[in-house]
């Protein structure tokens, strides 16, 4: 499923992307599948009724964390993504030794649909079972048919350090590969989807093994914009004490999601 004779072929150009983009690493890559393959995969995926667990900081966002079930393509996609061939490809463009999780714990399949939106955050940091699994990736790769930048929904990404921030397009069959650290926030505006389209992605985590902890181990860090109500913005502030205190007493979902 994915063109793996174009990345490695790529690997050197690729790399230089990654480790120069503004403003922190990332990397655009089009045309990451067969698109005939892909074309397929997408339509096999049906209307999501899951409400995604970031339902605090997101606004009508769905998600299947077992895509793979959906269809051979996406079963391909899945094992593909998770493939040592691929960790290898990443561990050259990124220039450490990363690693696909094989469960996809936290990722999955998201729709976005009728003015669905995702405020800025971090993400959680270390994997909520494998402890010394340290989150150095998101990769995501998009599956908006015909998409255009007034539909919205673009990829925001912002520096904490400087809030340097850029917009990126979410068109069919692109990956988007992002550094994550403590200053990498992410996010998108208000979708405006022509009816019966959803913004849908499909998203996967790398990681890197750390010996010891070299961060607080967070959930999620989450950024409101700064006319969002006063109850939004405490509810912010303490989001990533509730969730880990609710971790503590429930569990945690991200673990629970395979």
């Amino acid at each position: 499923m994915i063109n793996f004779e174009f990345l490695e072929s790529n690997q050197e150009a690729l790399r230089t992307k990654y480790l120069t983009a503004q403003p922190f690493p990332h990397l655009i890559i089009d045309g990451f599948c067969d698109e005939e393959k892909l074309n397929r995969a997408y339509a096999s995926i049906p209307e999501l009724e899951n409400k995604s667990r970031d339902y605090a900081f997101a606004n009508n966002k769905f998600e299947k964390s077992n895509y793979k079930v959906l269809s051979p393509e996406l079963e391909e996609l899945y094992n593909d993504l998770s493939s040592e061939r691929f960790n290898k490809i990443l561990s050259f463009i990124t220039a450490k030794k990363v690693f696909v999780d094989p469960k996809n714990h936290g990722g999955g399949l998201h729709q976005g649909k009728k003015n669905s939106f995702l405020d800025m955050h971090l993400d959680f940091n270390y994997h909520p079972i494998n402890k010394n699994w340290y989150r150095e990736l998101n990769l995501l790769l998009y599956l908006n048919k015909n998409w255009k930048p007034e539909y919205k929904g673009g990829l925001k990404i912002r520096d904490l350090r400087t809030d340097e921030e850029a917009e990126l397009n979410v068109p069919f069959n692109r990956l988007i590969i992002q550094q994550c650290a403590p200053y990498t926030l992410h996010g998108y505006d208000m979708t405006n989807f022509p009816e019966g389209n959803y913004r849908t992605s499909i998203a996967t985590y790398a990681y890197q093994i750390h010996n010891r902890h070299l961060e607080t181990p967070r959930t999620t860090d989450w950024f409101p914009k700064e006319d969002a109500s006063f109850f939004k913005k405490q509810l912010a502030k303490n989001y990533n004490f509730l969730v880990q205190t609710k971790n503590k007493l429930f569990g945690s979902g991200t673990a629970k999601n395979q």
